[in-house]
């Protein structure tokens, strides 16, 4: 059975959690999550993982287990979340790492490569979107409508994204089978949206999330020059980041393997056996 520890670290006056497995002389693989989720959406991944890599899954503040301070003592954006973490893996002397980046995660993990561009060893996108072909319009119309103006209707229309409703959409759509989802995991989220203020921390980051466009011309010239490996394996049936997302890294990256499985945003919890070994088999060549 695969060890995994539960540990907090201090950074910057604030505890973060994460999961941390593996021999720890292995190459490093570092697992950040999407909305509404944690590092809970790694729990059926990291045991897979272990048995070949020393994997480190935090959970973004604000997120899962670690601190939620209020929007009047943390300015929660992008950058502060991407210098945290850069902060955590600095505190546990890890200094070069392949990546896993799903839905938020993406944009913390751009910031990481561009940060320090010889750290990053490969990365796994899966829904994580770089590039403006992968958003899809219905979803992100009332986004782009709070972005334009903040105004009462703008954000009631926008805080449809924290009921239990939209969680649970989140999981199920694009997923044949509905029954291989787990329930846990949209109730699970649910209950962590449901904290006082933490309404509050997910407006903050829905209203910067504007600023990850801006990135991308900078994360595009980062990917042709660095010829960093990428594969992107991706729920073909995405309502959120669609399948173009995916197909628009051999734009940058063009030894770039993708993969589209008949699968929804939160892939791992339908199509987790097919979509772990497509990254162990890209791993096992990429990491040597």
């Amino acid at each position: 059975m695969t060890t995994i520890h539960h540990r907090y670290a201090t950074v910057r006056g604030q505890k973060l959690f994460y999961q941390e497995s593996g021999p720890a002389d292995a190459p490093v693989v570092v697992l950040l999550h999407g909305f509404p989720t944690s590092s809970f959406m790694f729990r059926n991944l990291i045991p897979v993982l272990a048995d070949r890599y020393h994997v480190i899954a935090p959970d973004h503040l604000g997120f899962g287990l670690s601190d939620m301070p209020s929007v009047d003592d943390f300015d929660y954006t992008f950058d502060a979340l991407a210098d945290l973490t850069a902060e955590l893996l600095a505190q546990l002397e890890v200094t070069r790492y392949a990546m896993y980046v799903q839905d938020y995660g993406a944009p913390v993990g751009w910031r990481l490569a561009l940060a320090d561009p010889e750290s990053v060893t490969a990365i796994i996108s899966q829904n994580g979107n770089a590039y403006e072909a992968g958003f899809a319009e219905g979803f992100w119309k009332p986004l782009r409508a709070y972005w334009a103006e903040k105004s009462p209707e703008t954000e009631t229309a926008l805080r449809q994204a924290l009921t239990l409703d939209v969680t649970r959409w989140q999981y199920l759509h694009g997923v044949p089978d509905e029954s291989l989802v787990n329930p846990d995991t949209w109730y699970h989220d649910f209950a962590l949206l449901s904290r006082p203020g933490n309404d509050l921390v997910q407006l903050k980051l829905f209203a910067d999330y504007a600023s990850n466009f801006e990135l991308y011309p900078r994360v595009h010239a980062y990917l042709r020059e660095s010829r960093v490996p990428v594969l992107a394996v991706w729920g073909r049936n995405d309502e959120i980041f669609l399948p173009e997302g995916a197909l628009a890294f051999a734009d940058d990256s063009p030894d770039a393997e993708i993969s589209l499985l008949n699968g929804g945003h939160f892939l791992l919890e339908s199509h987790l056996d097919t979509a772990a070994s497509t990254i162990l088999q890209f791993l096992g060549r990429t990491l040597k």
